[in-house]
Formats: structure tokens, C-alpha cells, sequence
């Protein structure tokens, strides 16, 4: 796999600027471990726990270093489900602006309700039919507001990256990093910032099966658009890569798997029951990956990214219920 970044929308000194920016905003999250998840996946495995992030998901990097260095006079405007609204609304409070925010109809309601507290404004539209991009597009022009990407925005990108580099700061010699892969922000940034740092070590990216559209789009060699099925993992339910982020996965990463959402419920009920953490659907996608053996260790050493613990308690108790 190539690692040149030269003619990519981001490099490593982009990561390494949003590293300064962020610092002493964003929380440096922990690495966790645990003894029976290493004997289950058959090798060493340490997790990212990004879901004790402010707003409670990785998207807060990206959102704060955007905000950050792009200056808006006015405001901020953005499409998102759930945790980049958050974290597009807490970073602009932060800076004293205004954020109006385009959320599906059927995001989660305690990701609306988290968002309007943070003093945005929340505008709806349908994610199975509505164009989001061009919508937020025309949003920001309208109202004189400044769009910040949720992931096709090389500072996003980059400001996403810093969990990469937090994570190779902390951990000696990982053989791969999962990772979970929705627009493909997280997914660039952890890749430019393992693939500059460490050559050697394999990026997957992790998307749910109701959704492959990076999947497909990198056997095809172009970016591919999808039919968006059901799924409980809503904040990785995109129909086509982004095209700045699909120019870094398609150079950097080493492969993209899939999972379905019986495989993420697992994962989401071994972290609750045997390392007592809360981690959302679409957070627990690469820990589904490794758990259901998409991944093979054989002795060697994992990084997982969870993205984010932003889920109610009413459904994750539903989602993780024992069945029949």
C-alpha cells in the first residue's frame, strides 16, 4: 500500500498542527486493555476509548481544529446524525458562534436533545432521500454561515488524525489499527498519521454491511454510491465516500471489512460486561470486526479505535438484552 501523502488533502504536518490546536481542548482518552478480549481475538489488543471524549465521540478533534482554524465570522452550519452536530455545537459555543445544524429525522433523540443544549439550532431532513451535502451547502450560503464537513474537510481530517497519533504515542509497535469508517474522516486521519509514523503497521477500516459504500468503491477503483439499508450503526449510514477522504483511504489503507449489527451488538455487550464501558453502535464497529474474526491476529498486536459512547440508556439496554 502507498504511503506518500505529498499530493493528498492532508499530511502529517497537518495532523501535527491540529494536535496543537486541540490540545488542552480535547481530552487525551486512555488506552484500555483487557485480559479476556486479548485471549478472544487471539493476540494483544488496546482500545482507543474515544467515547470519553468531550461530547462523548472522537468527533470533537475534528470539529474544534476545523472551527479553530477556518475563523467563521458569523457562525458554523453542518449535516450530521448526531456526534459531529454535538461537536460542531460545543466548538463554535466555545468561540462564541452560532451553529445551525441539519439532523436526519430519525437520529437518535438524545443526540438532538445533547445537540439544541449546547445552544444550536436544529433544522431536519431524511436521510434515506434528501441530498445532506447540497443541503448544508445551501444552508451556509443562505444564512452567511461557514460549513464545516463532517468529514470531507481536510482540517476535520486532520483534526481526526490526533487519535492516531495519541494512540501511537501510547502503544509500541501495533501490527494494525481498526478503525470505524462512515464518511472516512477518522478513517484519513488515523491513516496519514500511523501510515507517516509507522509504514509497517496495516489501517482497516471498519463500515457497517448496510452500508459498504467505501468498500465497494475501492474494488471498483472509484468512488461508488450505495443504497443505504437499515442499521443500528447511524452514524456510519453514508451512500458514497467523501472525495477528499476517499483519495487518503484509497492511498493509505490497507483494507476496508464489514460488519452487521448482531456483530456490534457483541462487541458493545463484551465491553459493558467485562470492562465495564458504554460504547454506541456505530462506536463499536471495529471492535465487532476484530471480535468476529474479519481480522485475523495470530500473536500480533491491535489498536481499536471506539468512536463514541453517545447512546441513551433505553436503547442500549434494548440493544444489548439477551435475546428470546
Amino acid at each position: 500500500m502507498a504511503t506518500r501523502t505529498d499530493s493528498l488533502p492532508i499530511g502529517i504536518d497537518d495532523v501535527h498542527a491540529a494536535a496543537a490546536r486541540v490540545a488542552g481542548v480535547a481530552h487525551r482518552t486512555p488506552v484500555l486493555t483487557c485480559g479476556a478480549l486479548d485471549e478472544l481475538c487471539g493476540g494483544r489488543v488496546f482500545l482507543k476509548a474515544e467515547n470519553f471524549q468531550r461530547i462523548g465521540a472522537f468527533k470533537f478533534r475534528g470539529a474544534y481544529n476545523a472551527v479553530t482554524a477556518l475563523a467563521p465570522e458569523r457562525g458554523v452550519a453542518t449535516a450530521s446524525s448526531g456526534n459531529h452536530a454535538q461537536a460542531v455545537a460545543l466548538s463554535a459555543a466555545l468561540h462564541g458562534l452560532q451553529a445551525v445544524i441539519l439532523m436526519p429525522q430519525d437520529a437518535p433523540p438524545s443526540k438532538r436533545a445533547a445537540t439544541e443544549s449546547l445552544g444550536a439550532e436544529v433544522l431536519e431532513f431524511d436521510r434515506y432521500s434528501d441530498d445532506r451535502d447540497q443541503m448544508a451547502i445551501d444552508l451556509a450560503g443562505d444564512r452567511g454561515l461557514t460549513l464545516v464537513h463532517p468529514y470531507d474537510e481536510p482540517f476535520v481530517m486532520a483534526g481526526q488524525g490526533t487519535v492516531g497519533l495519541e494512540l501511537l504515542e501510547d502503544v509500541d509497535d501495533l501490527d494494525v489499527v481498526l478503525v470505524p469508517l462512515g464518511g472516512g474522516g477518522l478513517l484519513s486521519g488515523v491513516a496519514t498519521a500511523v501510515k507517516a509514523l509507522h509504514p509497517r503497521t496495516k489501517v482497516v477500516g471498519v463500515e457497517p454491511e448496510a452500508s459498504p459504500d467505501t468498500q465497494r468503491s475501492l474494488r471498483a477503483g472509484r468512488r461508488v454510491r450505495v443504497e443505504i439499508e437499515r442499521s443500528i450503526a447511524d452514524g456510519q449510514l453514508l451512500p458514497e465516500p467523501g472525495t477528499r477522504t476517499f483519495a487518503v483511504v484509497s492511498a493509505l489503507v490497507d483494507d476496508i471489512v464489514t460488519v452487521a449489527d448482531e456483530e456490534i451488538v457483541e462487541a458493545m455487550r463484551f465491553a459493558f460486561e467485562r470492562m465495564k464501558v458504554v460504547v454506541e453502535p456505530s462506536g463499536a464497529s471495529a471492535l465487532a470486526a476484530l471480535m468476529a474474526g474479519r481480522v485475523a491476529l495470530d500473536g500480533a498486536r491491535a489498536g481499536v479505535v471506539l468512536s463514541g459512547g453517545n447512546v441513551d440508556a433505553e436503547r442500549f439496554a434494548a440493544l444489548v438484552a439477551p435475546r428470546g
